[in-house]
């Protein structure tokens, strides 16, 4: 088996993985983390990674592989320019094939050189209302063919579908959740009211009528009025002004 042929199996089996992560077991960190293990292990070469985020043009560090990479987004972050910030911000994959050579960004790749990062891949994640990039950091110069921009740009994406499912299942469990908050204080202003109307021969309307009235004299939230009446059978009163 040649080495790109198995190269490309790695990747597919590390996107798989990911892919087949469950979202109710995992945080937002440890799904970006999953991606950024995953393009660490599988490309060829020592190579560190990590994902940028620009939240109102302040930008960060989400998840990291290693000390390198972190290193050198800090230190792009620090000087306001650099190749994973270009990524992020304009949506061009950006590629550095040797730092010692390289004239776009001449403080930060003589940062890099320091180092240790000889070349560099930065991938800018396909996502709408969020600036994101992957980073891949690599030791040695020209460490990137054809077959491993592909695989970046893969777990690109894939940081990207792992960042919008995330954002869609905390939605709608969120929702869920208001869904099911509600549907406890209807239940409870239900049974207050069927006592208002036992003890008061009272119609729904007008039970209705007088926790609201306690609500709004008392200060306090309809659901606790009707909390503290199916609790203590007490209705709480307005203060009587003097």
């Amino acid at each position: 088996m040649s080495n790109t042929t198995s190269s490309s199996s790695a990747t597919r089996s590390a996107l798989q993985q990911i892919n087949s992560l469950v979202l109710r077991e995992h945080s937002m960190d440890t799904l970006l983390q999953a991606v950024v293990d995953a393009t660490k292990a599988t490309l060829p070469g020592y190579v560190d990674s990590s994902i940028s985020l620009v939240v109102g043009n302040r930008p960060t560090t989400a998840v990291y592989s290693g000390q390198l990479a972190l290193d050198l987004d800090e230190s792009q972050y620090e000087r306001g320019h650099g190749p994973c910030l270009h990524a992020a911000t304009t949506g061009e994959l950006v590629e550095i094939t040797d730092a010692r050579s390289d004239t776009r960004w001449p403080d930060y790749t003589s940062r890099a050189v320091e180092r240790g990062s000889r070349s560099s891949l930065s991938v800018p994640l396909p996502m709408t209302g969020l600036q994101a990039g992957l980073n891949v950091y690599a030791t040695e110069p020209r460490a990137f063919d054809d077959d491993t921009r592909t695989a970046a740009e893969e777990f690109a994406r894939a940081a990207a579908v792992s960042i919008s499912n995330m954002h869609a299942y905390q939605t709608a469990r969120d929702v869920a959740d208001n869904l099911e908050v509600a549907m406890q204080s209807r239940s409870v202003i239900d049974q207050a009211k069927g006592i208002l109307m036992e003890r008061h021969e009272l119609t729904a309307e007008q039970a209705f009528q007088v926790l609201v009235h306690a609500s709004q004299g008392t200060n306090r939230k309809l659901r606790e009025v009707a909390d503290h009446l199916v609790a203590t059978g007490e209705l709480v009163q307005p203060r009587r002004r003097r």
